[in-house]
């Protein structure tokens, strides 16, 4: 190698070592062309360390110079400096070579409301989610997040995070017992008699309570168990209308209707009722009434007011439709009651 750089520096001078130089000029162009090597040498090592690379950070991209062969030496030495958050691909540690490329993504601040507090962070990460992962902040499946864990990650970014739990609380609750109601043609209409009585069941109720950061937001029935069965109420309530007379006492009757009622006596010659009984006027019972008996059937028992208690037991011929002939003691009576537009009540038999 030696020879093959004496030989260079020769052809360079254009000098022949011979004989026609005396020894000292020999040796000074030995020492000239000696450095003359280690230039060469010097020149041709710093070709071979020099490296050109391509630094692309957050999408912009420059070229460098660099003689170092560690990747954060070079950036270094270019004051390119990268933060403890920063991304770099390849990493810091990697031997580099000529023309090779370095990707930088600086971090960026971004504020995380979480817990009761504020964090305060910086993150390359690309998302949300990837950031929260590299934090080691966790998140449940039914946990909140604002905006949503896939959005890209930006300068000074707000992001709210809302812990969400539930509960199941189980109580028991009272169960309302129907009632069944059953007519009675017998009892008047303000009568009711209880033949059942009823009692409440019993049922588990298991609720969802769900908070949010402490605070709950929502109560909802998730399911319901039967444990004691109801007993239903049975009543029997009357069907029959209910009179009160003036002169008191209390009236059943089946239904009523609105009539003309005129008066009639034995002073014109009547005495047997269409019935065969004999006619009567009983202020303490039952006195004699002429009906229409398509309208009222004979047998019939009523009530008049003003009259008191009849029994359909006679008829007329000009007793036709909704009229009435009631039977008095005298015909001073007959002409006291006159003729009068009434509603009678049909009694139950």
């Amino acid at each position: 190698m030696l020879e093959k750089m004496k030989s260079i520096v020769r052809n360079k001078l254009g000098l022949r070592f011979n004989n026609s130089f005396s020894n000292a000029t020999r040796v000074l162009l030995s020492f000239i062309g000696f450095l003359v090597i280690i230039s060469l040498a010097v020149t041709a090592v710093g070709f071979s360390m020099r490296k050109t690379l391509t630094v692309k950070i957050d999408g912009k991209s420059k070229q460098i110079v660099t003689y170092r062969s560690n990747e954060k030496e070079a950036l270094e030495n270019n004051n390119i400096l990268v933060g403890p958050k920063d991304k770099v691909q390849p990493s810091l540690d990697t031997n580099i070579r000529d023309g090779d490329k370095i990707a930088i993504k600086r971090a960026v601040n971004v504020n995380i409301a979480v817990d009761g507090k504020v964090l305060k962070i910086k993150s390359a990460e690309k998302n949300i989610q990837d950031m929260l992962k590299a934090e080691h902040i966790t998140l449940s499946k039914i946990d909140k997040i604002k905006p949503a864990k896939n959005s890209l990650l930006k300068k000074e970014m707000k992001i709210c995070i809302i812990r969400v739990n539930s509960q199941i609380v189980k109580n028991n609750e009272e169960v309302g017992f129907a009632t069944e109601v059953i007519t009675d043609n017998t009892m008047g209409n303000d009568e009711k008699q209880i033949i059942q009585q009823g009692q409440a069941g019993q049922k588990e109720v298991s609720t969802k309570i769900v908070y949010e950061d402490g605070v709950q937001v929502s109560n909802n029935i998730v399911s319901e168990n039967l444990i004691k069965q109801p007993v239903k109420q049975i009543v029997k309530i009357g069907t029959l209308g209910v009179l009160k007379p003036d002169r008191g006492g209390r009236v059943l009757y089946e239904k009523s209707i609105d009539v003309v009622a005129t008066a009639y006596t034995n002073d014109f010659g009547f005495g047997i009722t269409a019935s065969g009984s004999r006619v009567r006027r009983d202020t303490n019972g039952y006195s004699s009434i002429a009906v229409d008996p398509r309208v009222i059937p004979l047998g019939s028992k009523l009530y008049i007011p003003g009259y008191g208690y009849g029994v359909a037991e006679d008829t007329g011929g000009a007793i036709k439709g909704n009229r009435l002939d009631l039977f008095f003691s005298s015909e001073k009576d007959c002409y006291n009651w006159g003729v009068r537009n009434i509603k009678v009540y049909i009694l139950k038999n």
